[in-house]
């Protein structure tokens, strides 16, 4: 059942840090704790929910979609996303997932930021709930898997891609007025830096392959759909996104030395051309 909260939430459990001040958004109870080093959660003892297995390496291979339209080998999977401690730019902040398809939860947020009366401090809120937070099903807009997750004063939607999630940006970022505290969970929220290093040559490859499948995809659109005056649209749209890329990048903990936020952009792209291509097709199928 979905639960409603109301404008009655609290704010609570100040403490001084040496990096600025802290907070609790209270949803009404506490979100299962995560142990220091866990890369797997457990539901709550009343939870009907199944319980992820254990994350799967970025370096393991993926499954093959065998019923891909377009003959590319192309599949992210949510199981690479579940159960890992996910930080924002590799290094702020905490987003845990469990769950699965639409059965998705948020586990674990904590968002980091600006104290608003003297945004040269620094401040963190952790969002926590009578259980687990409901991530509502969007379906598939753009080729990637999106949720939404309804947080009192900081709704905010996420696309999955393989080992993180893709928040894109806000018009403002969340302002939590009685902790005095301005936070935005937009950006790329995925593994570690440090842990990224140490994977760097299948990221690499990881990359190659998103990219040769939207090169592929691209060229396929050019022949098939030629003349067509949605193909130009599919053109300034992916060619946006690439763009796009290095802003959302730029910040990404040792980004040069792993590329992981480079490769999952480049996903991102090759699912955005896999579903435009796939819905020109399937009007074109309808026209018949």
């Amino acid at each position: 059942m979905k639960r409603l909260w109301t404008a009655g939430l609290a704010l609570v459990v100040f403490a001084a840090l040496t990096s600025g001040a802290r907070a609790q958004l209270d949803l009404s109870g506490a979100v299962p704790p995560s142990q220091p080093g866990a890369t797997t959660l457990v539901p709550p003892p009343d939870s009907d929910e199944p319980t992820p297995g254990a994350p799967r390496s970025l370096g393991e291979p993926r499954k093959v979609d065998k019923t891909d339209k377009l003959d590319v080998d192309f599949n992210i999977s949510l199981a690479s996303t579940v159960g890992r401690p996910l930080r924002l730019n590799g290094k702020d902040g905490q987003l845990t997932l469990w769950g699965r398809d639409k059965a998705l939860k948020i586990a674990k947020l904590t968002l980091q930021g600006e104290v608003i009366s003297d945004p040269a401090q620094k401040c963190k809120i952790d969002i926590v709930g009578d259980g687990p937070i409901e991530a509502k099903s969007l379906g598939r807009p753009d080729g990637l898997a999106r949720y939404e997750a309804e947080i009192p004063a900081c709704p905010f939607a996420f696309d999955v891609v393989e080992g993180g999630v893709l928040v894109p940006p806000q018009n403002s970022a969340c302002a939590f007025q009685a902790a005095d505290c301005r936070a935005s969970p937009s950006g790329l929220w995925g593994t570690e830096g440090s842990a990224a290093a140490g994977e760097a040559k299948d990221i690499a490859s990881q990359r190659a392959h998103a990219e040769d499948v939207a090169t592929r995809i691209l060229k396929m659109a050019k022949v098939k759909f030629k003349g067509r005056p949605e193909l130009d649209g599919i053109e300034r749209e992916q060619a946006a996104l690439a763009a796009r890329s290095g802003e959302i990048c730029l910040d990404y903990d040792r980004e040069s030395e792993h590329g992981f936020c480079a490769s999952r952009m480049a996903e991102a792209r090759a699912a955005l051309l896999k579903a435009r291509a796939e819905r020109l097709a399937h009007g074109e199928k309808a026209q018949d």
